[in-house]
């Protein structure tokens, strides 16, 4: 994938261009339609999922908890605290999405996974977080 369309997801954006080269190598791009299920509450965490095009909803226990839109990630929680997911996330409308399985995590530097661990704690605080 182009490192340019990784960086234009805000958590990636201060990547340096030898991380962003070296994670873009490893990332994937799909579609996905909407209605479509991208995590399943209780399922393990394998990938983050950055959000290029798109909407889902953010769903526990039956009752809608959050948004998403562009430039937001999946995944995250259940992927750097090896938990089970808290939520559902169902795509509201036809989506591209960026992902990056747990190998290509752990390639990250320190800097880009404290990025990661800020938006984990500030969704937790607020109570929206989607393992």
């Amino acid at each position: 994938m182009d490192p340019n369309r990784l960086t234009a997801l805000p958590i990636f954006s201060h990547l340096s261009d030898e991380e962003a080269k070296r994670l873009a190598a490893f990332a994937t791009e799909t579609s996905v339609a909407e209605g479509q299920m991208l995590m399943k509450q209780g399922d393990y965490s394998t990938e983050l999922i950055g959000i290029e095009e798109g909407t889902a909803d953010v769903i526990r226990d039956g009752n809608k908890i959050a948004s998403l839109k562009e430039g937001d990630l999946i995944g995250e929680m259940g992927l750097l605290e090896h938990e089970p997911r808290n939520a559902d996330v169902v795509a509201t409308s036809p989506m591209r999405l960026l992902k990056l399985t747990h190998w290509e995590i752990r390639r990250m530097s320190d800097e880009t996974l404290n990025r990661i661990k800020e938006i984990v704690a500030a969704r937790r605080n607020d109570g929206v977080a989607a393992h």
